[in-house]
């Protein structure tokens, strides 16, 4: 039964508009060529979502997506298909539809089905990764032997007959080419050298790297330090081996380095993420959350994570490659050989790139990584072979496929979106460590929730002080705060005014010596056990830390006239920051 025949049946739940048996009746522009975004999961969707707007502006072409249903990462995917705004066909519908074009970033699923001509793009940097049970829905697996490349290997390129699955399958750069023609001859006259539009759309944001910081609450001096885990139990956050100590490295990241000289996110995989459902994701790092911790969207925003960055600490997944390739910092705390195409770059980096020793303290290790770093040359040549070329590139070659001229206006990808505005928003206990430097000057730093005392915290010039937010998980802990913290608008009428607030809560936990509501990302009001009310304002610096530091000039005996006169000076780490002090009503 050919494809008109199966579309004009119907079924219960295809869509009726713009295709469909009826849709010449119902369609207000019938007469467009069809474009089939193929969907596998929300990783793969990532890719498809880089290339749609190359049919931006163009009446001919009607874009439709739909999703095969063949993976085992199914989260997420209806609601990523809902918010592209695109008619979207049942699976079976799909393949019972004629279209022009279908464009899919992953194998697996019965693609060979699709009536049309059919385009695959990698969703990674090329083709890497073994994977020891080929989902082709065509095919027995062969078990004999290694575990195939996926991407490269005949069980996902050809059909039972042994032509390709695909009309034409686009690569980045000429080396994945060599290893297509070594692992599957047949499929290799397929391949169409077009760039990476995920890679150029970073490249073309690098120059926003200072705003993506700033959204994601990086202040000056601090360092962001992204973690990034692909999935599967060998990866950084899996539980196969020694992984469960690696796993651990995002609660010790935010206890272990000093808050105000770090800022800590995590991009995990759409097939971790969704895999096992947001919600537990979040409840699985509750306490590294509490203490400072983002994790990034692992759809909108995790390039622009990458783009700010000064160090990855990252596994054999694209995210750390990508990061070698812009030249930032990587240490490896994950690097499974045996999963990986031994000739592909992805597995040169793993030898290369220094690795992390989960066992020892982490802050020094990402000190010297900062210090001793030399980018290599590799990841950015090989990445792509036509940086910033992918748009005009895989537009041609589309337009090619659907067989009609492109439009004259030049082809350009989106760019990034600035992300939301996201700082830590820490609730775990800190334990802050200061010291008064010079006049009106005070050194702070800040633990979040750390196991043990920080070093330096038996020094005899160090004095240390716990400082608890009103939102802390363990109530208890208020009681034996020196400072008591909130974030809040100055005008929350359910905490009243800022100053009512702060004597609310000396009244109420007596051994606190100050209180402190954050206004704002640069200021914060104070009240002191003494009963005097100030303002602290400073660009670059916490208020929180400010706070803190205020704590310490005054347990020391020294004068709130004094810096109300001067000001004052607080020292996170290598950098000084201007706090003005002025007083209250």
């Amino acid at each position: 039964m050919d494809g008109e025949q199966r579309v004009g049946e119907g079924r219960a739940g295809w869509i009726r508009v713009p295709v469909g048996a009826e849709a010449a009746r119902w369609a207000t522009r019938g007469r467009c060529r069809t474009v089939l975004f193929v969907v596998h999961n929300v990783a793969s969707a990532t890719r498809l979502l880089d290339v749609l707007p190359l049919f931006r502006d163009d009446l001919r072409v009607q874009t439709l997506v739909t999703c095969t249903g063949s993976s085992a990462f199914r989260g997420g995917v209806a609601k990523l298909l809902a918010g592209t705004g695109l008619a979207v066909l049942p699976w079976d519908q799909a393949v019972a539809t004629p279209v022009d074009l279908a464009i899919s970033a992953s194998f697996g699923g019965q693609l060979g089905s699709i009536a049309g001509k059919l385009t695959v793009l990698s969703h990674g940097v090329g083709y890497t990764k073994r994977l020891a049970t080929p989902d082709t829905g065509h095919r027995t697996p062969d078990t004999s032997r290694p575990s195939p490349v996926f991407g490269l290997d005949p069980e996902w390129l050809l059909t039972d007959s042994g032509a390709p699955v695909a009309d034409t399958m686009v690569l980045s750069h000429p080396e994945q080419l060599e290893r297509l023609r070594a692992a599957c001859p047949e499929a290799a006259g397929t391949a169409v050298l077009a760039g990476d539009p995920c890679f150029d759309r970073i490249l073309a944001a690098r120059t926003y790297r200072d705003r993506f910081r700033r959204a994601l609450g990086v202040r000056e001096g601090q360092r962001l330090i992204v973690l990034s885990s692909t999935w599967n139990p060998a990866s950084l956050f899996g539980d196969g081996g020694m992984q469960d100590v690696l796993a651990a490295l995002l609660p010790r990241l935010t206890a272990e380095l000093p808050a105000d000289e770090y800022r800590v996110a995590a991009v995990l995989h759409p097939n971790t993420w969704h895999g096992h459902g947001p919600g537990q994701i979040r409840a699985w790092l509750d306490r590294a959350r509490r203490g400072g911790l983002t994790l990034v969207d692992p759809l909108r925003s995790w390039r622009q994570a990458l783009i700010a960055a000064d160090a990855v600490i990252g596994d054999h997944g694209a995210v750390t490659y990508y990061a070698a390739a812009l030249a930032t910092p990587v240490l490896l705390g994950a690097a499974p050989l045996d999963g990986l195409d031994p000739l592909s770059p992805v597995a040169a980096l793993m030898h290369e790139a220094p690795h992390l020793d989960p066992y020892a303290p982490l802050h020094p290790q990402l000190e010297r990584l900062l210090t001793a770093h030399v980018p290599p040359t590799a990841p950015a040549r090989l990445t792509t072979s036509s940086p910033g070329e992918s748009a005009a590139l895989l537009r041609r070659h589309f337009y090619g496929q659907i067989g009609i001229p492109e439009p004259e206006d030049p082809a350009l990808l989106a760019p990034l979106p600035l992300p939301p505005y996201e700082p830590p928003y820490r609730t775990a206990p800190l334990r802050v460590l200061t010291r008064l430097a010079g006049p009106a000057e005070i050194t702070v730093s800040r633990y979040a929730d750390p196991r043990h005392e920080p070093d330096g915290a038996g020094d005899s010039e160090c004095e240390a002080h716990t400082a608890v937010h009103e939102d802390t998980l363990d109530p208890g802990r208020l009681a034996l705060a020196d400072v008591i913290l909130r974030h809040g608008a100055p005008d929350d009428p359910r905490l009243g005014t800022p100053a009512d607030w702060a004597a609310e809560v000396l009244a109420r936990h007596p051994h606190c010596a100050l209180a402190a509501y954050v206004t704002g990302p640069d200021s914060c009001t104070v009240r002191t056990r003494a009963g005097d009310l100030v303002h602290l304002t400073g660009s670059g610096t916490d208020p929180a830390t400010a706070s803190s530091a205020l704590h310490a000039w005054l347990a020391a005996g020294k004068s709130l006239a004094e810096l109300e006169r001067y000001g004052m000076t607080v020292r996170t780490g290598a950098t000084a920051h201007r706090v003005d002090v002025t007083p209250g009503r």
